[in-house]
């Protein structure tokens, strides 16, 4: 199969550090073109792929610090995708609404997996302007806000099954992994971990948009205990994740999917969330981890860490979150889309 695979250009394919949607779509990519299938990856130019590379900017765009409009990169980018539309089977964007104008009325099937939240109010006219464009949700939670789009199918996110492992060691400090924002609750996680007495270690992004609320809220709470590591790429994870008693996931927002929490998964380790968005489609509660509803239950519930086996944590994951089972779900949802439009 002839697939297009169109990613954002803020990060790379796959991101240096942070970067949930581009490491998706570079698991998905890599998976596909192992598989067999002839790939072809819109991206900036410093992703790297074993697919076939269509480079719409020289880097991402986070890290070009002359960009000062991100939009016409991205512009740019679907017009290059459009005039290369006919060489696919399928085109598969990561792009949230950008692609639902111009490809929902050309002949090659497309659809749009959307990574991020859909509880804005500005989208509700954007969904309800284009209610045929296939879509698909990362959980099902994610679809609330927005009954009326075009949903295919939920495809929950997968990772390459050898990409993180258990690694030997003790398992003595709480992790916080992902970003540092209001949202991700990094303050609760302080909390908690001070409460129970037990270290924390804080391997997280700072956006330019969140460092008044760092320095103003965070700062004052890091030492005793308390260590902030900054951003961490795929290599330093499974030491980071394999060291942790349990990974905090405070979170105070209707969570898409939360990469992290399979991340923790992979590495054995279980995941200690609040019961927001996607957590209880992701962790099996008492099984892969402890889903709670606030601070105080966290608190208590991390006294059933020590009965958390983490083999059969691993066995999850592999059971439910690999790469691979979230690429054959995409490629049945491209051949039901393509046979539609021979169809119709």
């Amino acid at each position: 199969m002839r697939i297009a695979q169109i990613a954002p250009l803020h990060e790379a394919v796959p991101p240096k550090l942070y970067g949930g949607t581009e490491r998706v779509v570079s698991f998905l990519t890599e998976e596909l073109t192992a598989m067999g299938h002839d790939v072809t990856l819109f991206a900036s130019g410093d992703s790297v792929t074993s697919a076939r590379l269509t480079a719409c900017w020289p880097q991402a765009l986070r890290l070009d610090p002359a960009i000062r409009d991100p939009i016409a990169p991205h512009m740019l980018m679907m017009e290059q995708v459009a005039r290369a539309a006919e060489q696919f089977d399928i085109l598969h964007f990561h792009m949230d609404y950008w692609p639902f104008t111009y490809f929902s009325r050309q002949p090659t099937p497309m659809l749009t997996t959307m990574h991020g939240r859909l509880d804005l109010m500005e989208l509700q006219p954007v969904f309800d302007a284009f209610p045929k464009v296939p879509i698909v949700s990362i959980s099902n939670n994610q679809r609330l806000p927005l009954p009326q789009a075009h949903y295919v199918r939920t495809v929950l996110h997968g990772l390459p099954e050898k990409l993180l492992t258990p690694q030997p060691g003790p398992r003595d400090y709480f992790a916080f992994l992902g970003r540092i924002c209001p949202e991700k609750g990094v303050d609760k996680a302080i909390r908690i971990a001070r409460a129970l007495n037990v270290p924390l270690k804080i391997a997280a992004k700072i956006d330019k948009v969140d460092a008044e609320y760092f320095e103003r809220e965070i700062v004052p709470m890091l030492g005793e205990g308390v260590e902030l590591i900054g951003e961490i790429n795929d290599r330093q994870k499974p030491a980071f994740l394999s060291g942790a008693r349990a990974l905090l996931m405070p979170i105070d927002w209707p969570e898409p999917f939360g990469l992290v929490m399979i991340e923790a998964m992979a590495c054995g380790t279980p995941v200690v969330a609040f019961r927001r968005g996607s957590v209880p489609e992701v962790l099996e509660d008492g099984l892969t981890g402890l889903i709670v509803d606030d601070e105080h239950e966290a608190i208590a519930a991390c006294a059933r860490l020590p009965e958390m086996q983490h083999d059969r944590i691993r066995q999850r994951f592999e059971e439910r979150f690999t790469a691979r089972r979230m690429a054959e779900d995409y490629l049945d949802i491209y051949r039901e889309l393509i046979e539609a439009k021979k169809t119709a």
